[in-house]
C-alpha cells in the first residue's frame, strides 16, 4: 500500500484568481464547501467563493463571473477590493500566481435566492467556528482571519 501525501488532488494548474468574501447583515460569512474531486485545491474544505481569471479578464470581472456561475448572484459594481495575496509557484515553472479578494454584503433575500451552481454546498457560518472549528483553506483562512480582525490590526 503507497501512501499519499495529505490532501492529495491530482495534477493541479496554478492560475491568478478572485475571491469574494461574503458577508450576511448579522455578520456571519457565507461559505462553500469545495467538491471533494481530485485536481482542485484543498478538495473538502470550506472556501470563500471565487475562481480562475478567464482570458484578459480583470480580478473584478472574474469575480462577478464566478458568483454568477457560483451562486446566480449578479453584484456588479457592489465588490470592494479587500486582500491580495501573492504566491510562488516558481518550483514549478508558473512563476508568481495571485488571488485578489473582494468583499460584499448580502440581504437575507439575496441569500435565499441562491442557486448552487458549483460545490457541495454552501453555509452561513459565524466568524469564531469559522476560524477555530471548521476545515478551511488555508489561503482562505487568512485573509478572513484579516477580515474579521481589520479594527484590532494596527497601522504604523
Amino acid at each position: 500500500m503507497t501512501s499519499e501525501p495529505f490532501p492529495y488532488t491530482g495534477v493541479l494548474a496554478p492560475a491568478n484568481a478572485a475571491a469574494v468574501i461574503l458577508v450576511s447583515e448579522d455578520g456571519r460569512y457565507l461559505m462553500q464547501r469545495r467538491d471533494n474531486i481530485r485536481g482542485i485545491f484543498y478538495p473538502g474544505h470550506l472556501g470563500v467563493f471565487g475562481g480562475a481569471c478567464d482570458g484578459d479578464e480583470t480580478y473584478e470581472q472574474a469575480a462577478v463571473r464566478e458568483l454568477e456561475e457560483e451562486l446566480s448572484l449578479f453584484l456588479s459594481g457592489r465588490l470592494k477590493y479587500f486582500s491580495r495575496m501573492s504566491f510562488s509557484f516558481e518550483p514549478f515553472g508558473y512563476g508568481i500566481v495571485e488571488r485578489v479578494y473582494y468583499t460584499a454584503t448580502l440581504t437575507d433575500r439575496e441569500i435565499s435566492s441562491i442557486r448552487l451552481g458549483e460545490g457541495q454546498g454552501f453555509e452561513l457560518i459565524e466568524a469564531g467556528r469559522l476560524l477555530s472549528a471548521e476545515r478551511v483553506a488555508p489561503y482562505d483562512s487568512f485573509v478572513l482571519w484579516q477580515h474579521c480582525n481589520t479594527q484590532n490590526v494596527t497601522s504604523q
